[in-house]
């Protein structure tokens, strides 16, 4: 029976999960080191995840987009895509921006679309912290400790989302959800990515200079001792 089974998972098509992709080449990447570039597409796919989140707090809270939007969900989270990217202040933020935007968007008395204030003040911090860039170049330093604590910033705010009541004793806002039913935590795990982007790239600045030092020394050594000798 089991090299029956086997046999017939052998015998099936593989699934197609997509392919990793590529962006198109820019003149600009010239001016970048490969931590540069690992900086820059790390916060590209950062900002996506947070307005993924977005979308599907959206759908799970529906009354947050009529808040900002009487056309429908897919303007309002149009509406705060051109916020985060412009970086043009959220008005219900009241000019908070980073971590004071951060936790009045997550205050049990907040009224307006939590939805929005939350992804837009998660977005302002981890942009803040990149020295307030989204593409970084040969000429920007990044800190890693300030990276390194927009990750556990953001394992706090999730957190928050998760455990914090409104003062109707109800969720802030519905996200993951487990039941006897249904076991949903696809908020988690957007959540966990953007954590993880972020420490990935905290220990690799922490390296930075030793990484170049030891190229430096690789590429001496390579020049000096290891080059093939003529034969004819």
């Amino acid at each position: 029976m089991t090299l029956a089974v086997l046999a017939g998972c052998a015998g099936q098509a593989p699934t197609h999960r997509g392919e990793a992709q590529a962006a198109p080449m820019a003149a600009s990447e010239v001016g970048q080191s490969d931590v540069n570039r690992m900086a820059t597409l790390g916060m590209r796919d950062n900002l996506e995840s947070l307005l993924r989140l977005a979308d599907k707090l959206y759908r799970r809270n529906p009354a947050e987009w009529r808040k900002t939007s009487t056309l429908g969900r897919d303007a309002a989270l149009a509406q705060l895509r051109v916020a985060v990217d412009t970086r043009t202040p959220w008005p219900e933020l009241q000019g908070k921006r980073d971590i004071a935007a951060l936790s009045l968007a997550l205050g049990p008395d907040f009224k307006g679309d939590r939805v929005a204030a939350f992804i837009y003040a998660s977005a302002d911090m981890v942009i803040t912290a990149h020295g307030g860039k989204a593409a970084y170049y040969l000429t920007d330093s990044l800190d890693p400790q300030y990276i390194y604590n927009a990750a556990r910033n953001i394992e706090i705010a999730a957190w928050m989302l998760s455990h914090r009541r409104n003062a109707a004793g109800q969720p802030l806002l519905l996200a993951d959800e487990i039941t006897e039913r249904e076991r949903n935590l696809s908020f988690e795990r957007e959540f966990g990515k953007v954590i993880g982007r972020l420490d990935l790239l905290a220990s690799v600045l922490t390296e930075k200079y030793r990484r170049a030092v030891i190229t430096y020394v690789q590429n001496l050594l390579g020049g000096t001792f290891l080059q093939f000798l003529p034969v004819r």
